[in-house]
């Protein structure tokens, strides 16, 4: 039988996040010699602003299922809006930098979280490259030396988005919802940074809804596991991270006991280049995802 391989990449959106739940994830992945990708955001923390996502389709659904206020915290959500946006890279450099000194993958999430998720459609291409561009510069600064990989805020990409990473010679990013490694084509350009999917759904999908009894939330995860294909769990270190911790050491654990390997997204984009003839192109379009509000870059199925 094929082997089945996890690779898990890290989202970390808030100040919170990297200075408590960041910790705690190192410290879990030690615990099972598991290595990760951690994507940061490197600017302004503006969580609060989110409270203008209150018009999209199934906003309010996932804030009574998730319980924002226990995840993120009061002050989390409040920030940028009664008081400015702690700057994130620059009070959480030193953790930062143990994620990337304790063996794991560094990248870009965003440089303002808000702004690229809620934004990002509605960016001219000079705003779109300057964001970027201010968290390479971010990221940068507290790495000394250039992101290798990015993965957006909100699973928002698009052409403009897509052309800048190209400019910045990225290894690879994961932007998109989807099932399989591609190059993506959007607005009828052929990009050439290779994308790597989320391909499982994110626990704030599934908390709280009946369907997926917490309790049986690792064995659903286990059995969504593909011998021999691409398996990408996107976990956010404000949720895997603080509030369900247990559940995610959990899911390593029971990982390990079924004979799971981990892998990191760079060692997946590595081996997808050698065999580049055999990456297909994909269209990137903007589509629905069970149990997240608003719309995402998908990949488009063949």
């Amino acid at each position: 039988m094929p082997e089945t391989r996890l690779a898990i990449k890290v989202d970390v959106d808030t100040d919170r996040g990297t200075r408590i739940g960041v910790p705690r994830l190192l410290d879990i992945l030690d615990e099972f010699g598991v290595k990760a990708t951690f994507l940061f955001s490197l600017g302004p923390d503006n969580t609060g602003r989110a409270i203008r996502r209150i018009f999209r389709p199934g906003f309010f659904g996932k804030v009574a299922r998730t319980n924002v206020v226990a995840i993120y915290g009061l002050r989390t959500l409040l920030n940028g809006v009664l008081w400015p946006g702690p700057h994130v890279g620059r009070r959480n450099q030193d953790v930062m930098r143990a994620a990337r000194d304790r063996g794991h993958e560094v990248g870009i999430h965003c440089y303002d979280h808000i702004r690229w998720q809620d934004g990002l459609a509605r960016m001219s291409r000079a705003e779109v490259h300057e964001e970027f561009d201010k968290a390479r510069r971010e990221f940068e600064r507290v790495f000394g030396a250039p992101a290798q990989t990015a993965g957006a805020a909100g699973w928002q990409a698009n052409a403009v988005s897509l052309a800048a990473y190209d400019e910045a010679n990225l290894l690879y990013a994961s932007d998109a919802r989807g099932t399989h490694a591609f190059f993506p084509r959007a607005g009828g350009t052929v990009f050439k940074t290779l994308q790597i999917p989320t391909t499982l759904p994110t626990l704030d999908e599934l908390l709280g809804r009946p369907d997926y009894p917490e309790e049986r939330l690792v064995k659903q995860y286990l059995s969504w596991l593909r011998p021999g294909q691409l398996n990408v769990l996107t976990a956010h270190a404000e949720i895997e991270g603080m509030l369900k911790a247990d559940l995610f050491r959990s899911l390593l654990a029971q990982s390990q006991n079924q004979n799971v390997s981990f892998v990191r997204l760079d060692d997946l984009a590595r081996a997808c280049l050698r065999q580049r003839e055999g990456v297909p192109v994909c269209e990137l379009i903007q589509g629905e995802v069970d149990g997240r509000s608003g719309m995402l870059a998908v990949q488009k199925a063949a």
